[in-house]
């Protein structure tokens, strides 16, 4: 029998009592009628949760027993004896019999659509050898019509030794079809010779601005693009169409909430090279349709391109940020340089591994400064991509500026990955007030390549700094970057606690580790307040949303020392949603 059946509240009240032995006695202790936070005490709640090792992620309230829930929102937590208070009869009571519960976890950083759309696609992740790489592009063929294009991605050629794709590895098997096969970073991507040749695409083709078109050294086009040269393929590749968009973000929510996420930070279809007005089209093609027409499942908190700044801040001008109880409008996003895995992160000193090459700068200082000026001013949050140490050194700068000319105010700025932070850049964030936007997935993605790009010493000096930032009272945010890595909280707390590539015995600069709290935090209260939502969401408080998830695991400290558990239930606005 299923464990969240709803039961009556006077059944509930006796398996509660004789169920207490189930609960560590340490939060017992805690669990006192005077540490019960309550909204008011004249509702019939609509749902009780109790008998559970609830972390509420509330300083005022740390660990709770039960909570009650009206209309999708926490109105009481604390005690049961004082909780059940609010229970009727037509309350539903949910039992969780020991279980532990967290407050519904935010990924700060997905491409939520792009990843709906990848898992209908050809998927290279964690491929590891060139033959399964070509096995999986030759069985998409046979399921291709004559002509269509072939799209796929999230390839890590340092999973086979680092040698990149060439066009040459896939150009007998796709001789009538175009193929765009994209680099999990999204910051370089494979073309084939039939796609090369219907862009025009040729050895006398130069490298457009922020952007580089890899050749031979006989000049002639790998099928590599990075960056910026992604644009020059992009456009040819036919628009998806609005049902398969749709369809994308039903499959991506479905997918988040089995991973426990009930709010994520959707960065859009923006990449290097691609339109800038792809992520209004999904705004109002697909959010707007799934909001009106009662088909959202998760928050989205969203951001456009920084180019865009002004039709976003009409639009706030004329709805405000919150469009319903799904949709928020955060921000725009813009992109100070490229990726590491690309060699296109921009460093202070050239990468060991190209002497010559220090990286790209995607976007103009000028330009880049200009118009995040003009949305601070409009009152828009500001969020910027940097890797790279100069690049993370260069948007402290622009910041700062920024900060000059219109003032200091609760901006909240953001960097995106703050991945390689120089000497003294870590306290930069703290005393700036900077939000470092973090993806700890990639640290295992990235441990052996950046010793090979940077060199041991620079590498293990700045990369994925979490201690640092958080020592320095930088207001720490984690995500995924998904679909770059899998949409997994659990996995992204573990990994920055623990933070052990694979096949390493010991953690990649130990020192830069987390607490287990730490990282949790950073992915509920903290990603709640990098995007302004913290009165709403991020702990388990009265008067928020009651967004929260229930782990197979009925010990607390088994769960603090090694993040052993699974999602077994989600659930939005007080509703079960997963499974």
């Amino acid at each position: 029998m299923n464990i969240y059946v709803a039961i009556s509240a006077t059944i509930a009240l006796a398996l509660s009592i004789f169920s207490f032995p189930l609960l560590n006695n340490f939060y017992l202790l805690k669990l006192t009628p005077a540490t019960t936070t309550t909204t008011t005490t004249n509702l019939e709640a609509d749902l009780v949760v109790t008998n559970g090792v609830i972390f509420t992620g509330d300083d005022s309230l740390l660990f709770a027993d039960s909570m009650a829930i009206k209309n999708g929102r926490i109105v009481s937590v604390g005690n049961y004896s004082a909780v059940q208070q609010l229970a009727a009869d037509g309350t539903n009571v949910l039992n969780l019999q020991g279980k532990v519960v967290v407050p519904g976890f935010i990924d700060s950083h997905v491409h939520f659509i792009p990843g709906g759309l990848q898992m209908a696609r050809v998927k290279l992740r964690g491929v590891s050898h060139k033959d399964e790489f070509v096995r999986r592009v030759k069985e998409a063929v046979k399921n291709s019509k004559k002509g269509s294009w072939i799209l796929g991605g999230g390839w890590n050629n340092d999973l086979w030794g680092g040698d990149l794709p060439m066009a040459s590895w896939i150009d007998d098997i796709t001789p009538h079809n175009p193929v765009w096969l994209s680099r999990m970073d999204g910051h370089m991507g494979l073309a084939n010779s039939v796609a090369l040749q219907l862009v025009g695409i040729t050895n006398l083709s130069e490298d457009p601005n922020g952007g580089t078109i890899m050749k031979t050294s006989s000049g002639e086009p790998t099928g590599l693009l990075i960056d910026a040269a992604m644009k020059l393929i992009l456009p040819w590749i036919p628009e998806v169409s609005v049902d398969e968009r749709r369809e994308a973000l039903l499959r991506a929510s479905n997918l988040a909430l089995s991973r426990g996420v009930t709010t994520v930070v959707d960065f859009g279809r923006y990449y290097p090279g691609e339109s800038v007005q792809l992520s209004w089209e999904d705004f109002a093609d697909v959010y707007q349709w799934a909001s009106y027409s009662e088909k959202m499942k998760i928050r989205v908190c969203l951001f456009f391109p920084l180019e865009t700044w002004s039709s976003l801040a009409d639009l706030i001008n004329k709805t405000g940020h919150v469009l319903s109880d799904w949709v928020y409008l955060g921000g725009v996003k813009a992109f100070a340089d490229g990726s590491l895995g690309s060699n296109s992160a921009l460093f202070h000193e050239p990468y060991a591994d190209e002497p010559h090459n220090y990286g790209l700068q995607v976007m103009e200082l000028e330009s880049l400064l200009s118009m995040t000026m003009a949305s601070d001013k409009s009152g828009l949050q500001v969020a910027i991509h940097a890797i790279g140490d100069r690049a993370n050194d260069l948007v402290l700068d622009m910041y700062k500026s920024v900060v000059v000319t219109t003032g200091k105010r609760d901006q909240r700025f953001r960097i995106e990955h703050a991945q390689h932070l120089a000497s003294g850049t870590a306290a930069r964030f703290g005393d700036q007030g900077i939000v470092a936007s973090m993806q700890p997935q990639h640290l295992l993605d990235d441990a052996d390549s950046a010793r090979k790009k940077l060199g041991v010493d620079r590498a293990e000096r700045e990369s994925y700094l979490f201690q640092s930032l958080l020592a320095n009272n930088a207001l720490l945010a984690l995500g995924s970057d998904w679909p770059v890595a899998d949409i997994n909280p659990l996995f992204a707390i573990r990994t920055a606690m623990k933070r052990i590539p694979p096949g390493w015995d010991n953690a990649w600069i130990p020192s830069e580790r987390i607490s287990f709290t730490d990282a949790l935090i950073a992915h509920t209260l903290s990603a709640a307040r990098a995007c302004f939502l913290e009165n709403d969401v991020g702990s388990l408080s009265p008067g928020k949303i009651a967004d929260f998830v229930i782990l197979s695991t009925f010990s607390w400290e088994d769960f603090a020392a090694e993040v052993s558990a699974s999602i077994e239930a989600t659930y939005v606005s007080g509703v079960q949603a997963y499974p």
